[in-house]
């Protein structure tokens, strides 16, 4: 409960969490925390109250449940019924609702991510990206989630790993880096001015496709990361790509060639390769695309490297049903299981992340710390935003969560009790 303070003295934008457990690092500690409201940022409490003698204007007493930084979803493909890649006539209906899907997913604790947009054609590419650049640079907590750049997955991939990206929209003899700029638009590869970001986050392609192994140095050097998936790659074809400055692995053992003894395939970088450091790698924990025990297993061959995504649809908090998508697909949704129509194919997922990280949490045997280090501190680190985002030392984006995690029923559980935002609450 909030503790009130006079309302005499003025108003600093201080707020301090006390009574609870903060991550810090690998542990839970029982230490207070301090933000601002007016910078959202975290304080360095010590200094705060010592040098500055600032008095918080609210204290959060979190009887304690656990304080961590808000979850990062680096592969959201929609939700609440909306699709990044279903292009309106007018967008403006496109912006109003990814505005209103930006205040839907706060709610669940995702306070950033990355728009995923499948296999499309370049015109989709063109018209959305724009869009889904990253929107930091307003800092409004009213505004909801926050994109952290699009995450372009396809339509540089195997036909043969394609899933649910439809065949007809595949590009799979790319000729080098000319045909990215083709595809997703020259300015959204390389911003016109020194402090402008490109939109673009993060891509997946295939590395065994022609002209692909020739781009990744192109790609890096311009700020976005590179992943592999939805690939038949050799374990020998996804070194030399990390070697080349790939760094993630996309949803690991979905659409990608499988472990076999005599070669690991991608899955075998995850163990030191020669000349590249071990990949960071995408886990869709819903119980439906992967087992419990792939989970474990792959969590505890690389624990640095282990990121908690839900791959969601635009089905995610809608009702079962048949919902139609782009390219003339179609999916089935039943419970948890989405599948493109008359199929067995996966269509990616329709769990929240909170949902994962309770999975996880279950199956892994991690602690609280390591688990949500999973939703956190992981991603940012792969985005190059680590002391920014998914941490909560000084100078690091107030996005918190207060979560209520427990043991119930003989199950873990975590209930996303307050999400913060910039230093605002907004749940």
């Amino acid at each position: 409960m909030p503790i009130a303070v006079s309302p005499e003295r003025p108003r600093t934008g201080v707020i301090k969490f006390t009574g609870g457990l903060i991550v810090k690092g690998d542990a839970l500690v029982e230490e207070d925390l301090w933000i601002s409201s007016v910078t959202g940022k975290i304080l360095h409490s010590q200094e705060v109250f010592y040098d500055y003698h600032v008095i918080p204007d609210e204290v959060i007493d979190l009887r304690g449940k656990v304080l961590s930084p808000g979850f990062i979803d680096v592969q959201l493909n929609g939700a609440f019924g909306f699709d990044f890649s279903t292009v309106p006539e007018d967008m403006t209906t496109y912006h109003k609702g990814l505005k209103q899907l930006n205040k839907q997913l706060i709610q669940t604790g995702v306070t950033s991510y990355l728009p995923t947009l499948p296999s499309q054609q370049a015109d989709v590419y063109h018209q959305t990206l724009p869009y889904l650049g990253p929107s930091g640079s307003s800092r409004n907590a009213a505004d909801g989630s926050e994109s952290l750049g699009a995450h372009c997955e396809g339509p540089f991939i195997t036909e043969s790993k394609c899933g649910i990206h439809s065949p007809s929209v595949l590009l799979t003899a790319p000729n080098g880096f000319a045909d990215f700029e083709t595809c997703y638009g020259a300015s959204n590869l390389t911003p016109t001015t020194p402090h402008q970001k490109s939109p673009i986050a993060l891509i997946t392609a295939a590395p065994e496709l022609p002209g692909i192994a020739s781009a990744i140095p192109e790609i890096t050097s311009r700020g976005i990361r590179f992943a592999l998936g939805h690939t038949e790659a050799t374990y020998e074809t996804a070194t030399a790509a990390l070697q080349s400055g790939a760094t993630m692995l996309t949803h690991l053992f979905n659409a990608m060639r499988p472990l076999h003894h005599r070669n690991p395939g991608p899955f075998g970088t995850l163990g030191k390769a020669a000349g590249a450091d071990r990949p960071y790698f995408g886990i869709i924990a819903d119980g439906i695309h992967l087992h419990p025990t792939t989970v474990k297993i792959a969590w505890n061959a690389h624990p640095a490297g282990f990121i908690l995504v839900t791959d969601a649809m635009k089905t995610l908090g809608l009702p079962d049903g048949m919902y139609d998508w782009t390219n003339g697909d179609r999916w089935e949704k039943v419970g948890a299981r989405l599948t493109r129509e008359g199929t067995d194919t996966l269509a990616g997922s329709c769990a929240t992340l909170g949902e994962c990280v309770e999975n996880f949490w279950e199956w892994s045997g991690a602690s609280v710390p390591e688990v949500l280090r999973a939703v956190t501190a992981t991603p940012a680190e792969m985005l190059g935003l680590g002391g920014v985002k998914g941490t909560l030392v000084k100078g690091a984006d107030a996005d918190l969560v207060v979560l209520d995690a427990r043991e119930e029923g003989g199950r873990k559980k975590v209930r996303v009790e307050q999400v913060w935002k910039f230093g605002s609450r907004v749940s």
